[in-house]
């Protein structure tokens, strides 16, 4: 019998060593898996390679990985907002790499990744400093960039409702990042609002099929407080 349901954190983490790359989901707080965001925390997995659309906010969340010194290289579109004091002096002071790009292009590399394309054309970043170093081509007349497919060994997902086969339906603006996430890792770790029997799943309702989904948790609040636990290993 198939069920992705998992029993605990460390079993859904373990395996995964220091340096690993780990995708996470969400735009802005919109589909931001904040229970396993604090779960890796928790793990004490270092020098993550993470990618994200965006870098966080506040100090707690995605933006906590950064205040607790566990991130290696960022791979983002938009790391300013709340987090650019942060990020900068990350950067320049040499603890973090930062590659930055337009945010189609970061959502079609990871989607590139999930379908097994290893690498595409496109016009966006074309004659910019983005496109510096990489390999460009002419197609009628305008220039492409060529960018590589982005793949992980871990996934974090959030899922308003799955069923324990793993597949999932996204609410919203959370079905953004989601679905190439759970399609682009070697192991997606999934938190849903609600998980619900076989079959309650309109079959036009799943955005993303169960074999895309490894280990699935129902979605618990994290207690404001709980974060300051990551200060310990900071």
């Amino acid at each position: 019998m198939i069920d992705r349901r998992c029993e605990s954190f460390a079993e859904a983490f373990a395996g995964i060593g220091d340096g690993a790359r780990v995708l996470v989901a969400g735009f802005g707080e919109a589909g931001r898996p904040n229970m396993l965001i604090k779960a890796l925390l928790d793990s004490g997995i270092k020098d993550i390679d993470l990618v994200s659309n965006n870098a966080g906010d506040g100090e707690t969340g995605l933006a906590a990985l950064f205040y607790a010194g566990r991130v290696r290289k960022l791979t983002c579109s938009f790391p300013r907002g709340a987090m650019r004091e942060l990020a900068h002096e990350l950067v320049t002071t040499g603890k973090m790499e930062l590659e930055v790009m337009p945010q189609g292009t970061l959502a079609e590399r990871i989607r590139a990744g999930g379908c097994g394309i290893p690498a595409f054309y496109t016009p966006t970043s074309y004659g910019t400093m983005v496109a510096e170093g990489k390999e460009t081509r002419m197609f009628n007349g305008r220039g492409h960039v060529l960018e590589t497919a982005i793949t992980a060994e871990i996934g974090l997902v959030k899922a308003h409702k799955a069923d324990r086969f793993g597949n999932l339906t996204f609410l919203n603006l959370a079905r953004n990042f989601n679905p190439l996430v759970a399609a682009a890792a070697s192991t997606t770790i999934v938190e849903a609002d609600e998980i619900v029997e076989l079959g309650d799943i309109d079959p036009h309702d799943v955005h993303s099929p169960g074999i895309f989904t490894n280990h699935l948790f129902k979605t618990e609040e994290v207690p404001e407080a709980s974060w300051q636990d990551w200060r310990k290993s900071a």
